[in-house]
């Protein structure tokens, strides 16, 4: 098996990298745009900066935005905003403003353990929650809040944060979740596999702007170091944190759910927000967009027009405010596909892939470890923000990836425009020599010329197969929204490395595919209706 610490090595400098240059344009750039969002919402005061005692006395640094004009007893809806992983306090400066200009109090706080805040990073755990509902209780005591009407939202962490402190505090009747997570095992951990990319930039980025605890540097090392000795622990640690775990609670405290993510998101894929989605039983909205982490909504925390920010200001003013603004006799599920950047409404997560087409994978192939093919999901962060913004998707020329290293099955050239929505599906049998091992599936549509662009992917892990016996392999894809042109066909590629991912696969050893006459092998491409 290769050294994970290797890929670690790697890729933390460019992750950390990534993540500091995100967190000055997400949180400092809101301190530049603050004047002229000021002239521009008048009704909106000044910030006021404060400390507040979080869970146990800890110091959380925040900022509060009121009205103009509010007045103590006057009773207004109040939001709360924890910051995202690693970015200051004035992360939400320009939208706070825009919400405090509309009759909103709103307070931002610097999530514990980062930046001017005390106490230790703990990843959404008991402290965490804490913390909210001290925040809430000094909102109320301390601003013209009105306690029947409190919200809470956030970007990433500020997500996980929030959908976590609704499901243990009954007063927070909305919550604006965006780019954050449901299942925190099923976002970095998905297919038994370590998300090394993601990992590093988390674990760098806290270690740069922050104190982690030292449970979380345990995780983390046991994490990408693959010490599986270790893995119900972790598991059980990521169980704890994620708010799919308390879906009872949430379902009874009744809280209206707004959750939005980036169909590219490398941190937290789509897929488990979906999943979370549709156990949610109370009101509830799901978007998903182009783009990658926090990517796509970047430009509200920088104060410009953005559709993420504005629907959250909606959901708010429906389920805070009471408004009739429509947002509730809308679909509930609203997409906007990858290709043509149209939105598209469903009543539900099952209905946006309403038929699918079956691509029969009947050869057989052997694939040798240890190297790259050439098919890749790319840079965490940048990648899918690079097809987001200039239509630059991931690419490889299907012809040359090298046979030893990729298996590769084609589809028949389309007649017509498949617009694939949601999530594919792998089905096939595995013979491995070793008992571990890794594969990564991706799917490509593919041009005339053989030049195909990443549709999907996602890894898969095992561990504990007796080596030369077949086993049965069910995988989903990452879900997506993507229009495949006519004329093109679709491929599934299968290898065993790639830079997202720790890679378990000893020296050595060979992946066979096969397609018992019994078990056929497949991959299911969900599809909106003509």
């Amino acid at each position: 098996m290769r050294d994970p610490h290797q890929s670690l090595r790697s890729t933390t400098a460019g992750a950390v990298s990534v993540t500091l240059i995100a967190g000055a344009a997400f949180g400092l750039a809101p301190a530049a745009q603050a004047a002229p969002t000021a002239q521009a919402a008048p009704r909106a005061t000044g910030v006021r900066f404060v400390d507040i005692a979080g869970d146990g006395g800890t110091k959380l640094a925040a900022n509060v935005v009121t009205p103009a004009g509010a007045e103590d007893g006057a009773g207004y809806p109040v939001i709360v905003l924890p910051t995202s992983w690693a970015v200051p306090q004035i992360e939400y400066l320009a939208q706070a403003r825009k919400l405090a200009a509309t009759g909103y109090v709103v307070v931002s706080y610097n999530s514990r353990g980062f930046w001017q805040s005390g106490g230790e990073i703990e990843v959404g755990g008991p402290e965490d929650i804490a913390d909210a509902s001290k925040v809430i209780d000094w909102a109320l005591a301390n601003t013209p809040a009105d306690p029947g009407r409190v919200g809470m939202a956030g970007v990433s962490y500020g997500a996980g944060i929030s959908l976590l402190a609704a499901a243990h505090d009954k007063r927070v009747k909305a919550v604006g979740a965006l780019s954050g997570w449901g299942d925190l095992v099923g976002s970095i951990y998905s297919g038994r596999t370590q998300h090394v990319q993601a990992g590093a930039l988390l674990g760098g980025a806290g270690e740069l702007t922050g104190r982690p605890s030292a449970e979380l540097r345990t995780i983390l090392k046991d994490f990408l170091g693959s010490n599986l000795d270790k893995e119900p622990e972790m598991l059980a640690w990521g169980a704890k944190r994620s708010p799919a775990t308390y879906l009872d609670r949430l379902n009874e405290n009744g809280a209206a759910i707004f959750l939005a993510n980036a169909w590219g998101d490398t941190i937290f894929p789509p897929n488990q927000y979906a999943d979370f989605y549709e156990k949610l039983t109370g009101p509830k909205r799901l978007e998903f967009r182009p783009g990658d982490h926090a990517t796509s909504e970047a430009t509200g925390l920088l104060g410009l027009p953005n559709d993420t920010w504005t629907n959250t200001r909606r959901w708010f003013d429906r389920h805070l405010k009471g408004e009739r603004n429509g947002i509730d006799q809308e679909q509930p599920v609203q997409l906007k596909s990858r290709s043509t950047g149209g939105y598209e409404g469903y009543p539900d997560w099952k209905s946006v892939g309403a038929t699918s087409r079956k691509i029969d994978l009947t050869d057989g192939a052997t694939v040798h470890t240890n190297t790259d093919s050439g098919a890749n999901g790319g840079t965490v962060l940048l990648s899918n923000a690079l097809d987001q913004f200039l239509k630059l998707p991931r690419v490889a020329s299907i012809p040359l990836l090298p046979r030893r290293y990729a298996a590769v099955w084609q589809s028949e050239r389309s007649a017509r425009v498949e617009r694939v929505r949601g999530t594919a599906k792998l089905h096939t049998t595995v013979t491995g020599t070793k008992e571990s091992g890794t594969l990564v599936a991706y799917l490509y549509d593919v041009g005339p010329l053989g030049l195909g662009k990443l549709v999907a992917n996602a890894p898969y892990t095992f561990h504990g197969k007796t080596p030369g016996k077949p086993f049965t392999v069910d995988l989903e894809l990452f879900s997506t929204a993507y229009d495949v042109p006519a004329g093109h066909r679709l491929a599934l590629v299968v290898d065993t490395v790639d830079p997202l991912y720790v890679e378990h696969n000893p020296s050595g050893a060979q992946l066979t595919f096969s397609s018992p006459s019994t078990d056929p092998s497949y991959v299911s491409i969900p599809l909106r209706e003509q």
